[in-house]
């Protein structure tokens, strides 16, 4: 089964991504993904709701 997360950016803390992760995985999910209000690529970690 898969779950809805939101990514937030670790620079400001905003969140806008809206990802579906695997439950079987273990460990946080962390991609590399643009930013709006920093204007730059930034990494974004895993987020509940």
């Amino acid at each position: 089964m898969r779950n809805w997360l939101f990514l937030e950016c670790t620079k400001c803390k905003d969140r806008y991504y809206r990802v579906t992760k695997n439950t079987t995985k273990q460990g946080k999910l962390e991609l590399k993904k643009f930013c709006r209000l920093c204007r730059a690529h930034t990494p974004h970690k895993e987020r509940k709701k």
